[in-house]
């Protein structure tokens, strides 16, 4: 019986011990958390102080030339929700988003995924050639799209005459009904390969035995990514669909380098919108109501897609 005592005397106090947190133990727990409050500290100053500051400008009427800003309260959003040119920057902002989503993610994971199937022996080349556009700033692409579309000596429209298509050539920045559609067109062009690399990397990571177990079922091409490569890079798709939906509504370098929002306001988003109201107009209180409405419509957009994600998540 007194080697049992002794045992629960002994599990006692190695449990009271357990109990009891040392006190070098909560100290190094203290230094632990030094180490991460510089970056708290960074990310506070720089950003969520300034975007409350943005929503609290948002309620007053304020320019430069107005030291003390006057309250309107919602009067900015109202006048937001009347102004023909920010609905036509929003519908800007949306079919940049579709189609984005349509190049940027659906084509861009077909295309990794037959690239990681069929070529992996030059894989590596192809992805290279993918990702150089990516690796171009976005005011040098502009430019560059910007004497691609020239009308007279630009590259495209010299192209369309060569084959025979001449009655196509136009002037594609200089005019509302094409405007939008060319910048859009230059920004999948820069932003394909990334997210093409992307999803390689996230195919690289999915055992191989599923493709040879679905080859020897005889499944085809385009059902294995449907069944197989789709559902297992949803983490990797979930990521992109935030970034190039929140992208889509933040863009501001290419238009205002090819369009500057012309011609006759076609081509404005609500970044240049924001821009023209504050740095142009004067009128900083409305551009902070439309900085709010980007940053809403963005926050929302990724709090659903992150609760239809995890609704979907797939476990291997």
């Amino acid at each position: 019986m007194q080697p049992a005592t002794v045992t629960e005397t002994t599990a006692t106090q190695d449990s009271g011990r357990a109990g009891r947190r040392s006190p070098l133990r909560a100290i190094g727990g203290w230094r632990s958390s030094l180490w991460v409050l510089p970056g708290l500290v960074l990310i506070a100053v720089f950003v969520y102080y300034p975007l409350l500051e943005n929503i609290y400008l948002s309620f007053f009427q304020w320019s430069v030339f107005e030291p003390i800003p006057e309250f309107v309260g919602g009067a900015n959003y109202a006048r937001a929700m009347g102004d023909p040119i920010f609905w036509r920057s929003l519908l800007n902002n949306i079919a940049y988003a579709v189609v984005s989503l349509v190049f940027q993610v659906t084509g861009a994971l077909v295309l990794a995924a037959l690239v990681e199937t069929y070529v992996r022996k030059h894989g590596g080349i192809l992805r290279a050639i993918y990702f150089i556009p990516s690796a171009i700033s976005l005011t040098v692409a502009g430019l560059l799209f910007y004497f691609i579309y020239q009308p007279q000596t630009g590259i495209l429209n010299e192209a369309l005459r060569v084959v025979g298509l001449g009655d196509l050539a136009q002037a594609w920045l200089g005019q509302e009904t094409t405007a939008i559609w060319a910048i859009i067109f230059m920004s999948q062009w820069q932003s394909f390969g990334y997210t093409t690399l992307l999803f390689s990397v996230a195919i690289q990571r999915i055992p191989r035995e599923l493709y040879d177990a679905a080859d020897l079922d005889g499944v085809g091409s385009l059902a294995r990514i449907w069944y197989i490569t789709t559902p297992l890079v949803r983490e990797m798709s979930t990521l992109l669909i935030i970034v190039t939906v929140t992208g889509a509504f933040q863009v501001f370098n290419e238009v205002m380098v090819m369009t500057s929002g012309g011609p006759n306001n076609s081509s404005q988003v609500l970044g240049t919108w924001l821009y023209h109201a504050g740095f142009i107009n004067n009128d900083f209180g409305y551009a902070a109501a439309i900085a709010t409405v980007v940053f809403v419509i963005t926050i929302l957009l990724a709090i659903a897609q992150l609760w239809i994600s995890r609704r979907k998540r797939v476990e291997w």
